[in-house]
């Protein structure tokens, strides 16, 4: 870890998904109005979860199971929120390049979850 953090806000994967749920919060303003009770709101939870569970899952590092499974649910959120990306690629509301570059955030996210997830121990109270 090197230094020490003292908050969930500290986490680079957090920060990276909190950076990335912004960007899709912003991009889904443009999504056509039969879209906002539907594909919006599932893409804008789904991606918020992912710092949601991160927040969650730094509470509960008195507990490795706790621990792990607050990071699970966070890197199935990030996959969640692919799924809706490549929807909205697919109804031609997002465009290539952008839908490309918000899924390589995700992917870059889940790689970070799963590494907190196999270095689980270096991350809890002891």
């Amino acid at each position: 870890m090197g230094e020490r953090i003292n908050s969930y806000k500290e986490l680079r994967v957090y920060q990276n998904a909190m950076e990335t749920a912004m960007k899709i919060f912003e991009v889904t303003k443009t999504f056509p109005p039969e879209e906002k009770y539907s594909m919006v709101d599932q893409m804008r939870r789904s991606s918020r979860s992912v710092c949601a569970n991160l927040a969650e899952a730094w509470r509960k590092r008195r507990y490795k199971a706790a621990f792990v499974a607050k990071l699970s649910d966070a890197e199935s959120e990030a996959c969640e929120t692919q799924v809706w990306i490549e929807f909205a690629l697919r109804c031609a509301y997002l465009e290539k390049a952008l839908a490309g570059e918000l899924d390589q955030c995700y992917d870059k996210i889940i790689g970070q979850l799963v590494t907190m997830i196999g270095d689980a121990e270096k991350w809890l109270i002891k």
